[in-house]
């Protein structure tokens, strides 16, 4: 009576396409992409958030634009491929009896964190791209520090498995088994070429699966925050831009448009992969802080409520001092829409779209 069920259990879970090799083949590849997500990943977090000694180049001035398309991209196409890893090994998990030894328990403690991290890590990456937040965490942080402990079990799980992988991946598979690796492939594939056209603009009407069209918003830009939900409304006659710290002035807006300005051809890179280029116009800021010391720190604060994540953003003096880098008053030629930061926004190479301070008030020299 005890053997039975065991029995049937293990008919039920049986199928042609399962094997060790398509687990094998699958695995290395989900190696390879969960690699790539890390390294973009950290990319990003530190570049939002680097430590005092790290000052990021600011050239070349598309390398943020392609390292969150790739994370946010690649992500994606993960999706099928690791539905179709655990399909492929998930009558592993009904092995009777479940904990053979100690050593045993910990392997599958390791596998159930890898499995239980990585579905984290792509669903609720999904719905952050999809600006759907049905949790009370905060996405960011939930997600850098998930993505070490997925890391460090899939190290331990690759360990373990290794002898495994070495033996099956020289042994081709049979023709059904093939056909179904390449359907977990041309799946994964056809998610990428479905939304990369959110970042490459060749292709942008490719993009179904594109959370942002990256040519529709006011002034044919995407719009993230608006507005209203920063809390500002429009500004009128009175407003003045504080530069205070170690350098000092104060400009109304007609001031501002009288100092030099120049023409920069830059992306709005958003951290949820999609990005558009624009020809952005204004003052530079290495011009707007001159005198400063060259290692100094140029903080950029927003007039929207202080509740915003974002409100404040540092340039190091890779970027402030960078030509391109300005306190931009104007898009393509156009001023700039509300929505875009009016009356003045920052605009950087090679830095996240949330760290393009809009509604520019206040730029401090430390």
């Amino acid at each position: 009576m005890v053997r039975k069920p065991a029995l049937m259990e293990k008919v039920a879970f049986t199928s042609a396409l399962r094997s060790e090799g398509v687990a094998a083949r699958l695995g290395v590849l989900l190696g390879i992409s969960f690699t790539v997500a890390l390294a973009t990943g950290l990319f990003s977090h530190f570049l939002q958030h680097p430590p005092p000694w790290l000052n990021w180049p600011s050239r070349p001035v598309w390398l943020y634009r392609v390292t969150q398309g790739v994370h946010v991209i690649g992500g994606l196409a993960t999706i099928p491929l690791l539905l179709a890893k655990l399909w492929t090994v998930y009558p592993k998990l009904w092995q009777w009896p479940p904990l053979r030894s100690a050593a045993h328990a910990a392997e599958r403690a390791f596998v159930l964190l890898l499995v239980a991290g990585s579905l984290f890590q792509l669903f609720t990456g999904l719905l952050n791209v999809a600006y759907t937040y049905p949790w009370s965490f905060f996405f960011t942080t939930a997600h850098y520090w998930t993505a070490f402990v997925v890391y460090g079990a899939l190290i331990i799980h690759v360990a373990t498995e290794w002898s495994k992988v070495r033996r099956s991946i020289p042994v081709p598979l049979e023709p059904d088994r093939r056909r179904f690796l390449l359907t977990a492939g041309a799946a994964s594939g056809l998610t990428a070429l479905l939304t990369v056209g959110e970042t490459f603009t060749p292709l942008e009407r490719l993009a179904v699966l594109a959370p942002r069209n990256p040519g529709i918003g006011p002034q044919g830009l995407p719009v993230n925050r608006t507005a209203e939900e920063a809390g500002v409304g429009p500004a009128g006659a009175e407003y003045r831009l504080i530069v205070d710290g170690a350098i000092r002035a104060e400009y109304s807006y007609e001031e501002l448009l009288r100092l030099p300005q120049h023409t920069v051809e830059l992306p709005i890179s958003c951290v949820e992969g999609w990005s558009a280029s624009a020809h952005w116009t204004g003052v530079r800021m290495r011009d707007l802080v001159a005198g400063a010391a060259p290692d100094a720190v140029v903080t950029v604060e927003s007039s929207e409520r202080p509740s915003g994540a974002y409100r404040v953003s540092e340039l190091r003096p890779p970027h402030w001092n960078d030509p391109l880098t300005l306190l931009a008053l104007r898009v393509d030629g156009e001023t700039l829409h509300l929505e875009h930061g009016y009356p003045a926004r920052l605009i950087a190479p090679n830095r996240p779209g949330v760290m393009q301070t809009k509604w520019v008030k206040r730029v401090t020299v430390s």
